[in-house]
């Protein structure tokens, strides 16, 4: 996998125009002062978890004892799962959130921003390839940035594309999601028979 395309697959879980509607319930009844302050908090924070489960990723594994191919193969699948949320959406959303006080890392930063499929996906990454960390941090990064800024224009995109507009990429979005899902269940696949082989041989 490449820097864009982790760059895409990231972004693509991260999934900012879906969760516009969520940012906006959850921000509506902050202080409109304190709303811009408490998004940018809440996405550092999420970009702090993201960094550390990226560089933690490959000793988690080695002392969880999990072989690569099981960790890619499952990574297809929560993708896969991920994918089709997007494409048949649930009413209400994933999350059913209350009207409460001020979010402090929860719902925003994590799940909404950083969620387990997420850092799941960092952990992947680090674990695939630990000697291209410069470029699983810059595809990291780019995303989150990417995901920012989405959401921290939240208001112009809605005017933009309305909710049917956000509705019709949050469906393209899902697609792109399962074709890549496919793949790494396939590349997983395939490096676990590949390895299997090798041990038998």
């Amino acid at each position: 996998m490449d820097t864009l395309t982790a760059t895409i697959t990231l972004l693509l879980i991260m999934n900012p125009l879906g969760n516009l509607p969520i940012f906006i319930s959850v921000l509506r009844h902050v202080d409109p002062k304190r709303r811009r302050k408490v998004l940018i908090r809440e996405l550092l924070f999420a970009l702090f978890f993201m960094l550390l489960f990226l560089y933690l990723g490959s000793a988690l594994l080695d002392a969880l004892g999990l072989r690569q191919e099981a960790v890619t193969i499952a990574g297809g699948i929560i993708l896969f799962i991920i994918a089709l949320r997007l494409i048949f959406p649930q009413p209400g959303g994933v999350l059913g959130l209350p009207a409460g006080d001020e979010p402090f890392i929860v719902p925003l930063a994590i799940p909404l921003i950083s969620g387990p499929s997420l850092l799941a996906t960092l952990i992947l990454l680090a674990s695939q390839s630990p000697d291209r960390m410069f470029d699983w941090t810059l595809a990291s990064v780019s995303a989150w940035a990417i995901s920012a800024t989405i959401l921290l224009f939240s208001n112009f995109v809605l005017r933009a594309l309305g909710q049917r507009g956000l509705n019709a990429v949050e469906r393209l979005m899902g697609l792109l999601l399962v074709m890549i899902a496919v793949q790494m269940f396939l590349d997983g696949i395939v490096a676990y028979i590949e390895q299997t082989g090798l041990l038998n041989g």
